[in-house]
C-alpha cells in the first residue's frame, strides 16, 4: 500500500502524465490505422485469419451494414470519407499535430461508429469491440489543458 502512495502522488502523476497522454495518442491514432489498412488488404485476403475485411469490397457491405438506410453508391462514398477521416486522425494523433481538434473529431467520428453499430449490428457491438471506448477517450484527451511529447507542444515552446 505505501507504494501506492508513493506512484500517485501530485508529484508522480505529473511526471507520468505526458507518457500517459502519448501512449493515449498512439493507441488511438494505430486503432485508427490499422483497420484502414486491413480493409487495403495489407493483412491478407478476405477469409484469412486475423483479417476482418481483407478488401475493399468486403468493407463497403459491411458499411452498408451500419447505414442500411442509404443506397450502396452513397455507402461507398461514406465508407471512403470514414476512410480518408481515420487515415488523418490516425497520423495526426500520433506525430500530435492539432490533437485537441482531432481528437474532438476522433470522438465524433467513433460515437457515429458506435451508435450505428448499437441500432444496425447489435446491441453489444460496439461494446465487443470497445468503441464506446476509443469515442469517450478521444473526448477525454481533448479536454486536456496541454499537449506535451507533440508537435504541438513543440510548435508552441518555438513561439515563446
Amino acid at each position: 500500500m505505501k507504494y501506492l502512495c508513493i506512484i500517485t502522488t501530485k508529484y508522480n502523476m505529473k511526471r507520468i502524465y505526458p507518457i500517459a497522454q502519448l501512449f493515449l495518442r498512439c493507441s488511438i491514432g494505430i486503432g485508427f490505422l490499422l483497420p484502414v489498412l486491413d480493409r487495403l488488404g495489407y493483412f491478407g485476403a478476405p477469409g484469412d485469419s486475423g483479417v476482418v475485411w481483407g478488401d475493399w469490397t468486403d468493407f463497403i457491405a459491411y458499411t452498408h451494414q451500419l447505414m442500411p438506410y442509404i443506397n450502396l453508391k452513397a455507402t461507398f462514398f461514406w465508407g471512403f470519407m470514414a476512410t480518408v477521416l481515420e487515415l488523418l486522425c490516425g497520423i495526426l494523433l500520433l506525430v500530435g499535430y492539432k490533437v485537441r481538434y482531432i481528437a474532438l473529431g476522433s470522438f465524433g467520428l467513433t460515437l457515429i461508429f458506435a451508435l450505428s453499430m448499437m441500432f444496425f449490428l447489435n446491441f453489444r457491438a460496439p461494446f465487443n469491440f470497445s468503441v464506446f471506448v476509443v469515442s469517450f477517450s478521444s473526448l477525454m484527451l481533448a479536454t486536456s489543458s496541454g499537449f506535451p511529447l507533440s508537435i504541438d507542444a513543440y510548435l508552441d515552446n518555438r513561439k515563446s
